[in-house]
């Protein structure tokens, strides 16, 4: 696996699109945030980027659009999501398309808070043409099959009219509702088999049916299979605060970028056009 700051030295003219997945971002963990902004400074310095894609779990929570959105002008300025929009909204005016899909963790959010930085909320699945190669684009909670309970509550929660019960709960309420919800999802999750929390080759092999390769995130276990009928499922890494003891500690991740030796900005799909998994590190 390659380095993606390798990329931006050595290759910058060549990085079109990039894919991250599995942030889990929040004000409890400000490294991570750190990170994601360093992120969109190296996006900011690459001049033929033309897609940031998100695929899910961007928040480690998130709680409906109206908590940010029904924040003061002087509540934002100091708000943990401001910085986050302003550089967004820097890469958009840029050129940049953000393309944003929900996780299990944050299928809350809707356009209108994607709208404060131009950036555009898709649903999965998404393809992406690459080369002469169609992926499909997905978060990876709804290929974890044999986790029963799981997919039983993520039916629920994805249904139009949960979440708008959801959302016409005060705050207070929703703060408390997804507590109880991630402790019981950690007492659930320590007493499952690991297989369980992975994706499904049947399920795999059904979606795949009509792509040439598969892309998602969610299970934290970022790598390359080679599926049975020869096509491929990479599969992105989760950001990860290591070395937290130490004076300058890092976060890691794993995600993925499209690069094309062609000379043309708007060339998305070209035949020369190539996907990679590239490990992205920052100092916080």
């Amino acid at each position: 696996m390659q380095n993606f700051n390798h990329l931006i030295t050595t290759r910058p003219h060549e990085v079109r699109q990039v894919l991250i997945s599995d942030l889990h971002l929040s004000p409890e963990e400000p490294a991570l945030v750190q990170a994601f902004l360093a992120l969109l400074d190296d996006c900011l310095a690459l001049p033929a980027l033309k897609r940031l894609f998100i695929l899910g779990d961007w928040f480690e929570v998130w709680l409906g659009d109206d908590v940010y959105l029904s924040l003061s002008v002087d509540e934002r300025q100091t708000h943990w999501l401001t910085p986050l929009i302003v550089k967004l909204k820097a890469l958009r005016v840029d050129g940049c398309e953000i393309l944003v899909m929900h996780g299990n963790r944050d299928f809350l959010l809707d356009q209108p808070f994607c709208n404060l930085f131009g950036g555009e909320l898709i649903y999965e699945p998404y393809t992406l043409n690459v080369g002469q190669k169609n992926y499909r684009l997905e978060h990876g909670d709804a290929l974890c099959t044999d986790d029963k309970k799981y997919q039983f509550f993520r039916k629920i929660m994805r249904n139009r009219l949960t979440q708008w019960y959801l959302l016409n709960k005060s705050l207070e309420k929703r703060l408390a509702i997804a507590d109880k919800m991630r402790q019981k999802s950690q007492r659930n999750n320590a007493n499952k088999a690991t297989h369980i929390m992975d994706v499904n080759a049947d399920a795999v092999s059904t979606v795949m049916a009509d792509s040439d390769a598969l892309l998602h995130g969610h299970t934290h276990r970022p790598d390359i299979h080679q599926t049975a009928n020869d096509k491929i499922r990479y599969v992105l890494g989760d950001w990860r605060l290591l070395d937290k003891e130490t004076r300058q500690p890092k976060v890691s991740a794993v995600i993925g970028a499209v690069i094309d030796d062609e000379q043309s900005n708007d060339s998305f799909s070209s035949n020369d056009a190539e996907f990679g998994l590239f490990e992205f590190k920052a100092l916080v």
